[in-house]
């Protein structure tokens, strides 16, 4: 019922700036990573086009008034955007079906609720949270209340763009901010789509701007902007050292940054296997391992790993590939040729130099840029099959003896964004989650659920700062300490 015809999908090259989309030239050719022909372009906004959208955000901040007004006004604002969402579901589905990694299915049954979830979940702390008394002498009162930081300028990736979206506009929009938002050059269209909606749903025209463009030229712009106040990015550790270089050179200014990962998944010999299996076969598969938090490591105490790597195995064989227009497809394509290229070269590299793939191992003969699951044992530690973010569905196969050479082995010199632990001993997970280097620990699961009251962020090179919970909205205010003195 959902399948669609992919070019009856119509993909604008435009920018919403002061509450109006603004058509622009093509530049960028876009393919669909489906089947590989091209069909759109994406224009790429420069510096006068980025201070276009700076100014008019400004401008409805100051005018509205947002920042100021009873906070349960915003609050209900994000709701009748998140109504106006569901009621153009599927119409937001097809335009990042069309465009990216996410099959339609998924996107109707998972990615379009967990959007309007969040949006629905940060509008409500609008008027929930506020400052506090501090303890001080009795002559005097102490306040520390918070307030929003400006204009916010934040930049999502391609892999999953309406909710890293959603991540980013929500939070910041109820702490009473503007946002500028640059989405991936490669997956633009449903985020600029779902960013008109809020013009519609009564929200501040030129409040929500979307900049169409790439890194260097769009994302420079805007983060080195001074009118922006703060930055929040989501995408590759290399990316974001950028940023953090580009924002040094033009000032100083918080940022959040949701980096890159090397995921663990640590399996103890009393774990209940065919859970470990479905859960570690799922992280693998999702998005064709196409996530920052994808757990392609798989550490796995010896006596069980053989019964294990099976069970992942079998489940690995039964995808179902296809278009992402196609309503029965269950496994993705990657994003790009030059991605699969990346990820191909990666996987020879690490067979040349002695591993084995127990399956897969090579793109899949079909149309578009598919890669085939795969599972490399036999591979060295230094191998950048292990230490390196392959954004595809491979998982490396290490084993261990005791508890202290499975620490040793999950622990990444530059990442530590997740790691999956699975084990029946309450103690052991204890002890183990305390000694993990991750921001974020499954335990007997693996993948985020939908609370997200629980923040998401990593360690070392994986980031600063955190997504979701409480933790993003109150990294989109700015507290200050206010000590009067009693007359």
């Amino acid at each position: 019922m959902a399948s669609f015809d992919p070019a009856s999908v119509e993909c604008p090259a435009a920018h919403l700036i002061g509450g109006r989309i603004v058509r622009a030239e093509g530049v960028i050719p876009l393919r669909r990573p489906s089947d590989g022909r091209d069909f759109a372009q994406c224009p790429i906004a420069d510096a006068s086009t980025v201070d276009a959208a700076v100014s008019a955000a400004r401008v409805a901040l100051a005018e509205s008034d947002w920042g100021g007004i009873r906070p349960r006004e915003r609050t209900r604002a994000l709701h009748r955007w998140a109504d106006l969402i569901e009621v153009e579901a599927e119409n937001l589905a097809r335009l990042e079906a069309v465009a990216s990694t996410r099959p339609i299915s998924e996107l109707l049954a998972g990615d379009l609720p967990v959007t309007v979830e969040q949006i629905r979940f940060f509008a409500e702390f609008a008027d929930k949270e506020g400052g506090a008394v501090a303890p001080t002498a009795e002559d005097s009162l102490g306040l520390i209340t918070s307030e929003p930081h400006g204009v916010v300028g934040a930049i999502t990736p391609w892999n999953f763009p309406l909710s890293m979206a959603a991540w980013k506009i929500a939070p910041a929009l109820a702490a009473g901010n503007a946002v500028v938002l640059k989405p991936s050059e490669l997956t633009p269209f449903a985020t600029l789509r779902m960013a008109e909606l809020s013009v519609k749903a009564g929200l501040p025209p030129g409040l929500v701007a979307v900049v169409l463009g790439d890194g260097p030229t769009t994302g420079a712009a805007l983060v080195a902007h001074p009118d922006v106040a703060k930055v929040s990015f989501t995408g590759s550790t290399a990316a974001g050292a950028a940023i953090m270089a580009n924002i040094a050179r033009s000032g100083v200014k918080p940022m959040t940054l949701e980096l890159g990962g090397k995921s663990p998944q640590v399996v103890f010999a009393d774990a209940d296997i065919d859970l470990a299996a479905a859960s570690i076969a799922g992280s693998v598969l999702a998005n064709a391992g196409q996530a920052c938090v994808a757990g392609t490591r798989l550490v796995v105490e010896a006596p069980v790993a053989d019964v294990l790597v099976e069970k992942i195995i079998a489940r690995l064989r039964s995808i179902r590939p296809g278009p992402t227009w196609d309503a029965a497809t269950a496994f993705a394509p990657i994003i790009s040729e030059r991605q699969l290229g990346r990820v191909d070269g990666i996987v020879r590299a690490a067979l040349a130099a002695g591993a084995e793939a127990l399956v897969g191992g090579q793109r899949l003969d079909r149309d578009g840029s598919f890669y085939a699951p795969t599972v490399l044992a036999g591979v060295e530690a230094s191998s950048p099959a292990v230490t390196d973010e392959i954004f595809g569905p491979v998982l490396t196969v290490q084993t261990f003896v005791d508890e202290d050479e499975a620490l040793r082995l999950a622990d990444h010199p530059s990442y530590g964004l997740a790691a999956g632990l699975f084990t029946r001993d309450l103690s052991r997970a204890l002890r183990v989650t305390r000694r993990l280097h991750a921001g974020t620990v499954w335990v007997n699961r693996y993948g985020r659920s939908r609370d997200h009251i629980l923040p998401t962020g990593g360690f070392k090179g994986s980031g600063i700062g955190k997504d979701l919970g409480r933790e993003a909205y109150q990294a989109n205010r700015r507290s200050k300490s206010v000590l009067i003195s009693f007359q």
